[in-house]
């Protein structure tokens, strides 16, 4: 059987997962992790909040997360030039500070109740992801034997979905259930017994139209509710940023190893002759523009899983929000067993499996509806868990000398979160496809393509670019 470069077993010895020496670096690196998953997951559920709390369109609520992954974009290769020239723990102090900074910077913009400002705060936030995203990932990968680097980033990044559990948590039981709004659109459904019998995508506009309506009459009234709502969201994110505050004085004064294989004395043009390098790559070239379909994918399946949820399905906002948390659930299962398995199987090969069987479940969300098809997109989460850490690997492979500078190209990748919910919003607003679906279902074409292209690229990492499969 072929073995990926990165396996575990090179002339029949077993590589160590984690040097001993390591264990406790690995530790404080791998608990980072869990701060972007949080960060991710109590955002996603915002873009159906605000929609509801500003009154806005699905394309302009989706900003939220066009603002949350342009921060990766914008800060992705200053982010790696910064590390080169510092260090890894220098990286990790300033991403830890912008991440504070941007969640502290909730309470100006529930104050002032400006939808622009969630929008700032939330790019600051995410500067700081970038930051630790770019430092983490490269950093884990060399914490020991390059053979293992596959096995150690997939063991490292399931306690990322640990993180987003406790955002989905925190979503659906401090904000999602607590939103006045939420309690409005309640009132409105028991006087109106006849929704009961219609389609829920129906009752979610008759809903939408009473909230333009009472806006409209009661304009007080509505701004009290939508300011004691900006109020509840924002308590959370004041909440992590005390966290992040603590996290960061931890690593301040505790010693990490510096691990780069680049020294800080080196100039701008050999980071220059990195950059024309990597574009050569074709591998990692591919692999960067798979990370950038993946990352969209993951954030249309989370964000709009709530739309589906509410609008096939007829479920309130906080019960979208638990098949949420369930999906989120076997994302994180799945990425134990999918760690377990790469003791076997050829990463990129397994990469290819999941993408082709995430496709076929997408096509069935599109096409089946109802709670089926939530039950399916909930499947693809399962499928979704191998997919970042080894498309990250598989590019960064042979890749050890400029790992920080090419890390960068695959953490910026990230903004395919920024480009593509906004496009799945303008699908929804704009109505079907198809016809006979509703426009929500056609929405998850965009994810149904982008696992298509991350199929394409493990095929040709193993058919094509035979030089990262040993024989």
């Amino acid at each position: 059987m072929n073995t990926y470069q990165l396996g575990t077993k090179e002339g029949g010895e077993t590589a160590p997962l984690i040097a001993t020496d390591m264990l406790i670096p690995f530790i404080l690196v791998a608990a980072l992790f869990p701060l972007w998953g949080f960060a991710n997951d109590i955002t996603n559920p915002l873009v159906k909040a605000f929609k509801d709390i500003f009154l806005i369109s699905n394309a302009q609520s989706s900003l939220v997360q066009f603002a949350f992954y342009l921060g990766y974009g914008v800060m992705a290769i200053p982010a790696a030039l910064y590390i080169r020239r510092y260090s890894y723990k220098s990286g990790i102090l300033l991403g830890l500070g912008l991440y504070a900074l941007g969640a502290l910077l909730f309470i100006p913009a529930s104050y002032y109740m400006e939808f622009n400002y969630f929008l700032a705060s939330l790019c600051i936030l995410t500067c700081g992801l970038a930051l630790l995203e770019t430092t983490a990932n490269p950093y884990i990968l060399s914490m020991g034997d390059e053979r293992t680097a596959t096995k150690r980033l997939n063991l490292a990044q399931a306690f990322n979905p640990v993180g987003s559990l406790m955002g989905m948590f925190v979503a659906s039981t401090m904000i999602l259930n607590k939103l006045e709004i939420e309690q409005f659109r309640a009132e409105e459904k028991l006087q109106h017994p006849e929704y009961a019998h219609w389609l829920p995508a129906v009752v979610d506009e008759k809903l939408t139209e009473a909230l333009y309506t009472f806006s409209k009459e009661e304009p007080f009234n509505h701004m009290a509710m939508q300011a004691a709502d900006l109020a509840t969201i924002r308590d959370p994110y004041v909440v992590i940023a005390m966290i992040v505050i603590v996290l960061f004085f931890i690593y301040l004064f505790y010693r990490l190893p510096n691990t780069q294989a680049v020294k800080v004395n080196q100039s701008d043009n050999s980071a220059k002759e990195v950059f024309v390098k990597l574009i050569k790559n074709k591998r990692y070239v591919e692999g960067v523009i798979a990370q950038v379909f993946y990352v969209g994918a993951q954030i249309m399946c989370w964000t709009f899983i709530i739309h589906y949820g509410m609008t096939e399905v007829g479920l309130t906002a906080s019960e979208a929000q638990n098949y949420n948390i369930v999906a989120m659930c076997v994302f994180l299962a799945s990425r134990f067993i999918c760690t377990f398995l790469l003791n076997w199987v050829n990463a990129a090969l397994l990469l290819m499996i999941f993408a082709i069987a995430a496709a076929s479940l997408t096509f069935a969300v599109i096409f089946t509806g109802g709670m089926l098809g939530l039950y399916c997109l909930i499947a693809v989460s399962g499928c979704m868990s191998l997919m970042f850490p080894t498309i990250y690997a598989i590019s960064l492979g042979g890749l050890k000398a400029d790992a920080s500078i090419a890390s960068s190209g695959l953490v910026m990748a990230i903004v395919g979160g920024a480009l593509m919910p906004p496009l799945q919003g303008q699908m929804i607003d704009a109505g079907p496809l198809i016809k006979s679906l509703s426009a929500v279902q056609t929405s998850f074409l965009l994810p149904l393509i982008s696992f298509m292209v991350i199929a394409v690229f493990a095929y040709r990492v193993i058919y094509i670019h035979k030089t990262s499969v040993e024989k």
